[in-house]
């Protein structure tokens, strides 16, 4: 019936990205009458590491920096589960490596424990050349808190070296990663909850009736549904959307030439094409050159 199901999602678009809020485990864990809660962020990391075999690319909301309130009970928990994960990730590396998946960390690492720190620096180091799936983990991060950090990193890179028309995306953590066409949240919340607030503007949101820890493939099967519902009237709000920013783009580049030009007080020898294809190759050099000699911190 699974085998059946998936084919039949498969003759509709089908999302090849999704990011996933996992919450519900505390919940889970008193509606289990478990001891501890981490009992139940356990369960909910063993329904992570099966719900990795039904995707290539997944973005995973672990460790909000809103986390860091609670108790420190249950903070020190969840710093033990962090770097047991990750410890249970490194013991897996045969099965990452068979697979091809590649770990990236996404949120300011600094703010955990040294030991978490270097647990997750093994986990990442030891997939770093794979390519075929992405483990993408918001650990310690917010989506605000990423977006201050990239404003501030822009700011000080145009009194380095970049122009302010270098402003660019690639201040943000998911630089290497592309923004998820699906984006799901157990334990019936509609709300993000800082999460993936920039990327997910054209993703599917999909919110489900169920806990974390109880989420299945039929879930996930009927947020791919609603996928197929959605897809038409989200791709052409997408294409609106970056057909806009490309002519502000081009504006912006026919502005910037036309100063240039004025301000160099010479006779113009070439068409205004070629001065805005060269200006846009020295636009991505300045901004490729500037995040090799300071990358973001992640």
């Amino acid at each position: 019936m699974r085998r059946f199901s998936s084919s039949i999602l498969k003759q509709g678009p089908t999302p090849k990205r999704v990011a996933l809020i996992m919450d519900g485990n505390r919940r889970y864990a008193r509606k289990m009458n478990f001891s501890h809660v981490s009992d139940g962020h356990a369960m909910g990391f063993e329904k992570l590491a099966e719900t990795l075999e039904w995707c290539l690319e997944v973005t995973v909301y672990a460790l909000s920096i809103e986390n860091f309130k609670r108790s420190k009970d249950e903070v020190d928990g969840l710093m033990e589960l962090a770097k047991k994960s990750f410890s249970r990730l490194i013991e897996e590396e045969e099965l990452i490596q068979k697979h091809k998946v590649c770990i990236r960390i996404l949120g300011d690492v600094e703010l955990l424990p040294v030991d978490v720190q270097k647990t997750i620096a093994k986990a990442v180091v030891l997939s770093r050349n794979n390519k075929r799936g992405f483990l993408n983990i918001c650990i310690a991060y917010t989506s605000r808190y990423e977006m201050t950090q990239a404003a501030k990193q822009v700011a000080w890179g145009v009194e380095e070296s970049l122009y302010p028309t270098d402003v660019s995306e690639k201040c943000f953590y998911t630089t290497d990663s592309s923004d998820p066409d699906l984006l799901i949240r157990t334990s019936e919340e509609v709300r993000l909850s800082n999460f993936l607030l920039w990327q997910s503007s054209y993703s599917c949101l999909s919110f489900l009736d169920v806990l974390w820890p109880e989420f299945s493939i039929w879930h996930l099967f009927q947020a791919i549904l609603q996928y197929q519902r959605d897809y038409r009237s989200i791709e052409e709000m997408r294409s609106s959307h970056f057909a806009e920013r490309e002519k502000l783009l081009h504006e912006s580049d026919m502005q910037c030439v036309r100063a240039a030009a004025e301000d160099s007080k010479s006779t113009v020898l070439h068409s205004v094409d070629s001065l805005i294809a060269e200006y846009k190759i020295n636009h991505e050099q300045r901004i490729e050159y500037f995040f090799i000699d300071h990358p973001t911190k992640t």
